[in-house]
C-alpha cells in the first residue's frame, strides 16, 4: 500500500475502550476544535481585511463558506485516501496542509489569494484532519464510543471560546497578516494530533503458536482464491436502509441548524442592543454547548438509551427545532438569553450524537466511505442554507421568518429519521425475524422428518432380528419334542 500501514482494524482485534484510545480522544479532541471552531475565529480579522483589499462584507464571508464547503464537500476524497494510506499519515499532511494555507495567506496581495490559500488549501488540510480523527475514534472505542464521541465533540464550543478572544488579540498586537502567519503554526497542532492515531495491531503470541499460525495461514492461502481488494470508496452503503434515511435526515436538518448561530448576534443588534451585549449571546450558546455535548455522550452509553440513540437524536433535533421556533417570537435581550441557553443545549445534544448514531447503523468496516459521502451531501446543505436564509431576510426585513423557517427545518428532518427508523428499519428486523422463525421450523421438521425415518430404518433390521429369534425358538422347541417322544418309544 505504498509503504504505507494502513490501520483497518486487523480481524479479531477487539476495540481497546481506553488505554491509548485515551491519547486518540485528546487528538480527536483538539482536531474536532480546529475544524468547526477555525471558521469562525477567522471572522475576527474581516474589518482588517475590508480596509486592506477594499472589499465588501460579503466577500470576506466567502473565507469561511469555502472553509466549510472544504471541510465537508471532501468527504469522498478523505475516504478515498484513508482506505489507501491508513489514518496518521493522511492527518499528518493534512496538519502540513492547513498550517502552509494561513502561512501563504499572510503573504496575500489580493483577496482571491485568501480564498485559495486560508479556504482552499487550509480547508483541505482541516479536512484531511477530521475524518480521520472520527474513524480512529471509532476502532479505539466500543462500549465507551457514546462517551468518547461526546468528549471529542466538546473541543468546538472550547475551541471558539478560545480561539476568538486569542484572535482580537493577536489582530490587535501584530495585525492580521501576523495572525494568519501565527494561527499558521498553532495548525502545525495537527500534525502531533495526527502522529497520535496508532493503528491498532493484533496481540502478540508465542513464539511456537506464531511458527503454528503462520504454517496454518500458509496452508490456506494456498487452498482459498485470491481474496479482492478493499474499495477505495464503498458505495454498497447506499443498500442499507438506515443509511439512507439518516443521510436524508442530516442533509435537511443542515439547512436550519447553523442558521441560528449566525443570525443570533445580528438580531440582538437589530433590537438595539449594544455589540457587546449582542456578541456575549454567542459566548452563553459556547459555554452551555460545552458541558451538554458530553453529558448527552454520557447518557447515550446507558444500557438502555444506546439501543435507542436514533430516537435521541430524533428528540435532540426537535428540542433544537422547537427552541428555534419559539426563540423567533423573542421581543428583548432576555427573550434572546433564554434562547440561547435552550439552543445551546439542543445544539450540544445533536452535536454528541450525530456521528455516534452513523456509526451505529453502519458499522466500523464501513464508516470510513460512509462518513465521507454524508459530509458530501451535507456540504451541498451547508451552502445553500445561511444564504438562503439570508435571501429570506432581505425580502422580509424580519428575523422571526429566518428562525421560523431553520425551526421547521430541523424539526422535518427529526420526523423524517424517526418514522423512517420506525417503520423501515424495526419492519425490516421483524421480516428478518420472522424468515429466521420459519426457517427454524422448517429445520425442526426436517429433523423431525429424519428421525422418524430414522427410527423406521432401525426398528425394520430389530423386527427381522426379533423374527429370527421366534423362528430359532420355534425350532429348538420342535427338537425337544421329537427327542422326548423317542425316548418314550425306547
Amino acid at each position: 500500500m505504498g509503504g504505507a500501514v494502513v490501520d483497518d482494524a486487523p480481524p479479531g482485534v477487539k476495540a481497546p475502550d481506553g488505554g491509548w484510545g485515551w491519547a486518540v480522544l485528546v487528538g480527536c479532541f483538539v482536531i474536532t476544535g480546529f475544524s468547526y471552531a477555525f471558521p469562525k475565529a477567522v471572522s475576527v480579522f474581516f474589518k482588517e481585511l475590508i480596509r486592506e483589499f477594499g472589499v465588501g462584507y460579503s466577500d470576506t464571508a466567502w473565507i469561511s463558506s469555502i472553509l466549510l464547503a472544504m471541510l465537508y464537500g471532501t468527504g469522498p476524497l478523505c475516504s478515498v485516501l484513508v482506505n489507501r494510506f491508513g489514518c496518521r499519515p493522511v492527518m499528518m499532511v493534512g496538519g502540513l496542509f492547513a498550517s502552509l494555507g494561513m502561512i501563504l495567506a499572510s503573504f496575500a496581495t489580493s483577496i482571491i489569494h485568501i480564498y485559495l490559500c486560508a479556504g482552499v488549501i487550509t480547508g483541505l488540510g482541516l479536512a484531511l484532519n477530521f475524518q480521520p480523527s472520527l474513524i480512529m475514534l471509532n476502532r479505539y472505542f466500543s462500549e465507551k464510543r457514546p462517551l468518547a464521541n461526546g468528549l471529542a465533540a466538546a473541543g468546538s464550543p472550547v475551541a471558539l471560546c478560545c480561539l476568538s478572544p486569542l484572535g482580537q488579540i493577536l489582530q490587535y498586537h501584530y495585525g492580521w497578516r501576523g495572525g494568519f502567519l501565527i494561527l499558521g503554526g498553532m495548525l502545525l497542532n495537527c500534525c502531533a494530533c495526527g502522529a497520535l492515531m496508532r493503528p491498532l495491531l493484533p496481540p502478540k503470541k508465542p513464539l511456537e503458536l506464531e511458527e503454528s499460525g503462520r504454517a496454518v495461514a500458509e496452508e490456506e492461502k494456498k487452498k482459498k482464491k485470491p481474496q479482492p481488494k478493499k474499495k477505495l470508496l464503498d458505495f454498497s452503503v447506499f443498500r442499507d436502509r438506515g443509511f439512507v434515511i439518516y443521510t436524508v435526515a442530516a442533509s435537511i436538518m443542515v439547512l436550519g441548524l447553523f442558521v441560528p448561530p449566525v443570525f443570533v448576534v445580528s438580531y440582538a443588534k437589530h433590537l438595539q442592543y449594544e455589540d457587546t451585549k449582542s456578541a456575549l449571546l454567542l459566548t452563553i450558546l459556547g459555554f452551555v454547548d460545552m458541558f451538554a455535548r458530553p453529558l448527552s455522550g454520557l447518557v447515550a452509553g446507558t444500557k438502555w438509551v444506546r439501543p435507542r440513540a436514533v430516537y435521541l437524536f430524533s428528540f435532540a433535533m426537535i428540542f433544537n427545532g422547537c427552541t428555534d421556533l419559539i426563540g423567533s417570537q423573542a421581543t428583548d435581550y432576555v427573550g434572546l438569553v433564554v434562547f440561547c441557553i435552550f439552543f445551546g443545549m439542543s445544539y450540544g445534544m445533536v452535536g454528541a450524537l450525530q456521528f455516534e448514531v452513523l456509526m451505529a447503523i453502519v458499522g466500523t468496516e464501513k464508516f470510513s466511505s460512509a462518513i465521507g459521502l454524508v459530509l458530501l451531501m451535507e456540504a451541498i446543505a451547508v451552502l445553500v442554507g445561511p444564504p438562503g436564509a439570508g435571501r429570506l431576510l432581505d425580502a422580509t426585513h424580519s428575523y422571526m421568518y429566518v428562525f421560523l423557517l431553520a425551526g421547521c427545518e430541523v424539526t422535518l428532518s427529526a420526523i423524517v429519521l424517526a418514522l423512517g427508523n420506525f417503520f423501515c428499519i424495526t419492519k425490516k428486523q421483524e421480516d428478518q425475524e420472522a424468515k429466521m422463525e420459519m426457517a427454524v421450523t422448517a429445520s425442526e421438521k426436517e429433523g423431525l422428518n429424519r428421525a422418524v425415518e430414522a427410527e423406521d430404518d432401525e426398528e425394520e433390521p430389530r423386527e427381522r432380528e426379533n423374527g429370527k429369534m421366534k423362528a430359532g425358538e420355534e425350532a429348538m422347541t420342535v427338537k425337544e419334542t421329537g427327542e422326548g417322544g423317542d425316548e418314550t418309544q425306547l
